[in-house]
């Protein structure tokens, strides 16, 4: 499938994109498991984790994996599902003034389900490193992974507020990108689709770290599945 037919066949809401199942990107990740979003009745659904919750120790504390998986990231599941009820209820009544007020939290609470469900499996407990085809679209579009290295540091560490650092593959100029996301939904590009992307909310860092942000960052950078990554790279440029 081409960028033309997957532009065509996806459904917008608000800020948030829903994926159709026959999609080629779709069916990707939602191989993987924990990418599978939505069931067969199209309400969001929460996978369970990739690995159990001692699993990243010492570099993400079970308590803190406990609370930011259950409650923020099952927090924004619960509020997508009661966002998307409202707006057909509005929808079927025609009070568009609350289908508008719906839709924009929907591309919140949606957006952070999307973003939490790569973090879970971006993250693993040992060193890894990109190789192969990743490693020579890094090197092309950054000039080498020491480089991208510093680059999403700084883009993470920097977000103002709450947010996100994210490196996404952009399929109109056929490239990798870095973001600097506020919230979970704000300066983001059309298009792009995320691969690797650092939690830099409070909750993800604040027991263990407390308000040394930077120092979570460097931590989380130490622990990136590479392999995840390329995976997710190598679905993402079938789009071109």
């Amino acid at each position: 499938m081409d960028r033309k037919d997957f532009i065509k066949n996806s459904t917008i809401l608000g800020s948030a994109t829903i994926l159709p199942v026959n999609n080629v990107f779709s069916r990707g990740v939602n191989e993987n498991g924990i990418d599978k979003l939505v069931d067969n009745n199209g309400n969001f659904i929460q996978k369970s984790l990739p690995y159990n919750k001692t699993f990243l120790e010492p570099h993400m504390d079970e308590e803190t994996l406990h609370l930011h998986y259950e409650f923020h990231h099952g927090g924004a599941v619960k509020g997508a599902n009661k966002d998307l009820d409202n707006i057909k209820k509005h929808l079927k009544s025609g009070e568009m003034e609350m289908v508008d007020l719906w839709t924009r939290k929907l591309a919140y609470h949606f957006s952070s389900h999307v973003l939490h469900s790569i973090f879970w499996t971006n993250l693993t407990n040992k060193k890894t490193q990109p190789k192969a085809d990743l490693l020579k679209q890094i090197e092309k579009d950054f000039g080498s992974f020491d480089k991208l290295q510093a680059y999403i540091a700084k883009v993470s560490k920097s977000v103002e507020g709450s947010g996100w650092g994210i490196l996404g593959y952009q399929p109109y100029s056929q490239s990798l990108t870095l973001l600097q996301c506020e919230n979970h939904q704000k300066l983001t590009q059309w298009g792009v689709i995320p691969i690797l992307v650092i939690d830099v909310w409070e909750h993800a860092y604040y027991l263990k770290h407390k308000n040394k942000r930077g120092d979570f960052v460097d931590t989380v950078l130490d622990i990136i599945d590479w392999d995840n990554v390329a995976d997710r790279y190598n679905t993402a440029i079938k789009l071109r």
